[in-house]
């Protein structure tokens, strides 16, 4: 099986990361703030079937996760989807990697303000003004100095985060239901299909950022063998886990308008208050794990960019010394931290999902080709057409249903930012062009 030239400057990152690390930063990715707070909406709206809106929608995810796996199975190298759309030309190579670094910057970015409300909570100075900012600023600089200084620093504050969530989450749950085992809610009639599509974007939010497993893949140690199998496990152990919280607060919590902070709320209910304290504690660690995923992956994005030649060459370099995306690293926690600052990240989250939605559809159908041009004659089969084309064609109608569940504001938002990537484009086209016919110079 043939796979992609892999650019020398690759060649010089290290293969740290194992099976592991790419289902803990597929979590991470996945599982930010949201589901601290999405508990509460869903069971004032859908009652005992709330919990079932997860394996629903869960099972749609996987739909578009299997042949976007498998895709990824294709490429050793880091940049996910900048890759696998180039085949489509460098134009939408760019918009793929543009949209998706945008999304996971902007969702970063309001994470952190939330982060900062709960600091506020906690100690009022950290909420407002320069506290406020100190702790933005001094998050971002932990994380991305240990991001920059090695791929093995960076997933060792992931795998802390990672238990530091996890064990408030799996334990609210379990001790949630077994309190409350007797009152349980039947699920009921399922809700009208309009219901369903209007909850689509909110459920299905509560998984994207998956992806992001896929992004420093050339930092991984065998990634065609493990990277698919450790991104649908770990959604699979994603959807269980919403499951059982949803079920534990629709048997802990009384139905009526959501908590300002239901999971703390459910925490109180089962424990006490040093329940609501774990869970508000828990909350913050998983909003770091969340900065500590995409400080990780998103960098390698523009790295990617800047190896194939779509933006300036600085943002491909590779550290002497840490083996790491530097460049790239830097200029992307500079980002995060004025997006955070400003407040300019509201506007732009809105078409987060939407934006990734358009990268899953690009990165599946592509599929069909990568699969074509890798296998030995001796591989082909009629079959394996056929079903490669029937998980495409699955996987295209399901982003094309939830992408038609977006208002006309996150349509708005995003062509806007189509827009902007399309000019930034042709701006480094013509500075490469102008650099590359400067005498001595080699395009950086």
């Amino acid at each position: 099986m043939s796979g992609p030239v892999i650019p020398a400057s690759e060649r010089q990152l290290k293969r740290d990361i194992g099976f592991f690390g790419a289902a803990f930063i597929a979590f991470n990715g996945a599982i930010g703030a949201g589901i601290f707070a999405l508990p509460g909406r869903l069971h004032a709206e859908f009652g005992g079937f709330a919990p079932w809106l997860f394996p629903i929608f869960g099972l749609l995810i996987l739909v578009i996760a299997l042949p976007f796996g498998r895709v990824a199975s294709h490429y050793p190298v880091s940049g996910g989807p900048v890759r696998y759309a180039a085949r489509f030309g460098p134009l939408v190579s760019f918009q793929a990697g543009w949209l998706l670094w945008v999304a996971r910057v902007t969702a970063v970015g309001a994470n952190l303000n939330l982060l900062a409300n709960y600091g506020g909570a906690a100690w009022a100075p950290l909420g407002t003004g320069a506290g406020r900012a100190a702790l933005i600023l001094c998050v971002c600089a932990l994380i991305g100095s240990l991001n920059y200084s090695g791929v093995r620093r960076g997933m060792g504050a992931i795998n802390l985060l990672t238990l530091l969530k996890t064990v408030p989450l799996v334990g609210v749950a379990l001790l949630g239901l077994w309190l409350f085992a007797d009152s349980i809610p039947s699920p009921g009639p399922p809700p009208p299909f309009g219901a369903l599509e209007s909850a689509a974007l909110l459920v299905l939010y509560a998984f994207v950022g998956f992806e992001t497993a896929v992004l420093p893949a050339g930092e991984m140690r065998d990634p065609g063998r493990m990277l698919s199998r450790a991104m649908v496990v770990t959604l699979m152990l994603i959807i269980l886990l919403y499951f059982l919280i949803q079920l534990a607060y629709g048997a802990a919590m009384p139905v009526g308008p959501a908590p300002e902070a239901p999971l703390a709320a459910l925490g109180a209910v089962v424990a006490g208050a040093a329940g609501a304290l774990i869970l508000t504690a828990g909350a913050a660690f998983s909003i770091l794990g969340n900065v500590a995923n995409a400080l990780l992956s998103a960098p390698r994005l523009l790295f990617a960019l800047g190896v194939d030649g779509l933006l300036p060459s600085w943002f491909g370099r590779v550290h002497a010394r840490y083996a790491t995306p530097a460049n790239a690293v830097a200029f992307t926690t500079g980002a995060i931290v004025l997006l955070a600052l400003t407040g300019s990240f509201v506007w732009l989250a809105a078409a987060s999902t939407l934006a990734r939605l358009i990268v899953y559809g690009l990165s599946v159908a592509a599929l069909p080709g990568v699969e074509r041009e890798s296998e030995t004659v001796g591989e082909r089969s009629g079959g394996r057409v056929v079903v490669t084309w029937l998980m495409v064609v699955a996987a295209l109608g399901v982003c094309l249903w939830a992408m038609l569940q977006s208002d006309w504001t996150q349509w708005r938002v995003l062509l806007a930012l189509a827009a902007g990537g399309v000019a930034l484009y042709f701006a480094a086209a013509r500075s490469r062009r102008k650099m590359a016919a400067e005498p001595g110079r080699s395009g950086d």
